[in-house]
């Protein structure tokens, strides 16, 4: 696997951290791909894919949103979406390139509403993530974000619960892995990457409700081309979400990954990721450079 380049970009006072992942030197360029992970996760769950996109030739740049991973936590009333769109819109202009958004959960819909509102983008891949979503999923996800506010005692024990949430899900042999996941504090508990005040914005019915509209106004905005890849077990996004996203999108498609539920990424990160590179093959290559244009 290649090694990346550390990225920081400063936005509103907040450092915001990244990794740069290059094309090998022989490698046709093909632009650059922007991951984005979803409330509770950090950019090391796109490691894999990253550097797979690499080796075909992208640009990849992993983040870790604000309040996540390595980034700086914010004041709990700057965790709203507009918060997270307009660090995307600040990451991109400095690009010099026009990305593919690639964004899982909460990433892709920052990354819906950037594009939407800033056409930011020359393709658009929402990972288990669409207009309109399963209630019940999400209250799932929201009920295992709040639970073990007092953190885990050991590393298997957050593997325990991890487990108990994806129950299809194989427990890796070590737990290694989780270290960029948790943090160890002094008392020698491990607590999760991610401020507990993202929990605010996450759980207001108001907000969420009003997300949802939005969401549903931007998807009628999007003519770029689309990839949709939803887990098969994902009790997020249904066939319902399926037709409606189709039917809001006509430049949209879907793919399914097997035996994986709302965490596609990391239940069969190549799966996904062959689906990515195939959707990111059928774009048009980037308009060659010639001197004085």
């Amino acid at each position: 696997m290649s090694t990346p380049t550390p990225v920081t970009y400063r936005r509103a006072g907040l450092s915001l951290a990244g990794d740069h992942w290059s094309a090998p030197p022989a490698t046709s360029p093909r632009g650059t791909a922007v991951l984005l992970h979803g409330a509770g996760q950090t950019r090391h769950s796109w490691r894999h894919t990253a550097a797979r996109l690499a080796g075909h030739g992208w640009t990849a740049l992993t983040l870790d949103a604000r309040g996540h991973g390595d980034s700086d936590w914010a004041r709990p009333r700057d965790y709203t979406i507009d918060h997270l769109v307009d660090d995307l819109v600040h990451i991109t202009g400095s690009l010099g390139d026009t990305p593919v958004l690639v964004g899982a959960s909460l990433g892709g819909i920052t990354a819906l509403l950037a594009h939407a509102d800033h056409t930011l983008a020359r393709a658009l891949v929402l990972v288990d993530i669409a207009p309109r979503i399963n209630p019940g999923g999400a209250a799932r996800i929201l009920d295992f974000m709040t639970r073990h506010r007092d953190g885990f005692a050991t590393l298997n024990e957050a593997a325990a619960a991890i487990t108990a949430y994806n129950p299809h899900r194989p427990r890796p042999a070590t737990t290694d892995g989780l270290r960029k996941n948790l943090r160890q504090h002094r008392d020698g508990r491990w607590h999760w990457h991610w401020d507990p005040q993202l929990l605010q914005f996450i759980s207001d019915t108001a907000a969420i409700t009003e997300l949802a509209t939005r969401m549903d106004a931007a998807a009628r905005r999007i003519t770029i081309p689309t990839l949709l890849i939803r887990g098969a077990l994902s009790d997020i996004v249904d066939h319902d979400s399926i037709d409606h996203l189709l039917h809001h999108i006509p430049t949209a498609d879907t793919a399914t990954v097997t035996d994986t539920a709302h965490m596609v990424a990391g239940d069969d990160n190549d799966v996904f990721t062959n689906h990515l590179i195939d959707f990111l093959n059928r774009l048009l290559p980037l308009p060659r450079y010639r001197p004085g244009s």
